[in-house]
């Protein structure tokens, strides 16, 4: 299978505190000749001022103060970097249980989640917390690295040990493609270049793995959604006849000569041109951005969707999601806050939370349902006209939104639609 070079994968680290996501990701950047001279040259000097024998590799993904400082993550953070085979996105978030919120965050894009397990201590509540929250956020691929190998003798058995425990209760998790490795940041064992002291794992190292992940399939190709996120009027003599439609497509193909239908109008038309900052296209996929011209002059604003006349989203006011709340004050039911659902905007309330999850046993509770921060339960939505929505797990951009308070302008949740 021929590899597309300039396809892009986005990835998120997961795992308990001291667990060495942040070593790893140094370790990807460090192997694969990522780090510029001058990032390498405070490096350096930074570990040298800590006591450090070498390189803390850590410290290339920590870049704020105080994590430096305290030598922990408290923030996702996103770093860059590319290899001849393709170009990734890294999201490097907290793994302490008061900052789940962040790991929502850095996930919610992903293409994959790798999932840090501490190789002394196997599988613990913040590895179940994180791999339930993959598997809510609908990340199609989990990688679990089993870090810190060289600290158990590089042991089969452990690792084996660690992989069954996994497996046992992540057979509940709804999670298409689960793969292991035994790895050591540290030391770079199995992380770009194979490891010579665990000579009985038989499979790729990690940055091969990525490099070959196939994504491709992971796209919606066959719910054809594009949210119109401004129109593009005529603003000189040249372009007196051009009105588009920008934005960037959800899901789906779309090709000039195609009948489409704006919501939630109902009008139709036929797609004239696609239009991208590299010329006119024969075709436009998700995640591309581009400007769509129509046969018919149509009313169209901010906030509609253009989608294939036979194949439309479900236009509802009252919906049930799974909903992850980020702010430090409780939910509220019966109180108005914004929805920001792909580019529609609009007010909408929690009309009822109808249980809470312990995402540590998977439980329901429907005894306390108080939503409080880094609490994930299912809600019940109510907004004041129709959204065009599909489910969270046919569409994660239609799928998705976020409630704001209208107060503080403080984005206090993230909702996946069931």
């Amino acid at each position: 299978m021929k590899l597309d070079t300039n396809q892009l994968l986005r990835f998120t680290t997961a795992g308990s505190v001291d667990d060495g996501k942040s070593t790893l990701i140094g370790r990807l950047l460090y192997d694969s000749k990522s780090i510029f001279e001058d990032q390498l040259a405070a490096v350096t000097t930074t570990s040298k001022r800590k006591g450090h024998e070498g390189v803390d590799l850590a410290l290339f993904t920590d870049g704020l103060k105080d994590e430096r400082e305290q030598g922990i993550t408290i923030d996702v953070a996103y770093r860059y970097f590319t290899t001849p085979k393709r170009k990734f996105i890294i999201a490097d978030t907290p793994g302490h249980i008061q900052y789940t919120r962040n790991m929502v965050t850095g996930a919610s894009t992903a293409n994959a989640a790798l999932i840090l397990v501490d190789a002394r201590h196997g599988v613990i509540e913040q590895t179940k917390r994180h791999a339930f929250i993959a598997s809510l956020l609908q990340i199609p691929h989990i990688i679990v690295c089993v870090n810190k190998m060289d600290l158990v003798d590089f042991s089969e058995k452990v690792y084996e040990d660690i992989v069954t425990q996994f497996e046992g209760f992540s057979s509940k998790l709804y999670v298409k493609d689960i793969q292991f490795l035994p790895i050591s940041a540290l030391l770079g064992d199995n992380v770009v270049n194979r490891s010579e002291n665990m000579d009985w794992y038989k499979g790729a190292p990690l940055l091969y793995t990525l490099e070959t992940l196939h994504i491709s399939s992971d796209l919606n190709k066959i719910d054809a959604r594009f949210p119109v996120q401004t129109v593009l009027r005529p603003q000189s003599e040249d372009f007196l006849d051009y009105r588009g439609y920008a934005g960037r497509i959800a899901s789906g193909i779309f090709r000039p000569g195609d009948e489409v239908t704006v919501l939630p109008s109902g009008f139709t038309s036929t797609i004239k041109t696609i239009d991208t900052s590299d010329g006119e296209q024969e075709q436009a996929y998700a995640p591309m951005s581009v400007a769509m011209t129509l046969v018919d002059d149509i009313d169209i604003s901010r906030g509609d969707m253009i989608v294939k006349k036979n194949n439309q989203p479900t236009p509802v006011q009252e919906f049930d999601a799974m909903l992850c709340w980020l702010h430090n004050a409780t939910a509220r039911p019966r109180t108005k806050y914004t929805i920001m659902h792909t580019s529609n905007e609009q007010k909408a309330m929690i009309k009822e939370v109808v249980y809470k999850i312990d995402i540590n046993t998977y439980a329901r509770n429907e005894t306390n349902k108080d939503l409080d921060m880094n609490d994930i339960g299912r809600v019940t939505i109510r907004t004041t006209r129709p959204l065009m929505i599909d489910e969270y797990r046919d569409n994660r951009i239609t799928g998705s939104f976020v409630l704001i308070d209208d107060a503080t302008h403080e984005t206090v949740a993230a909702g996946m639609i069931m």
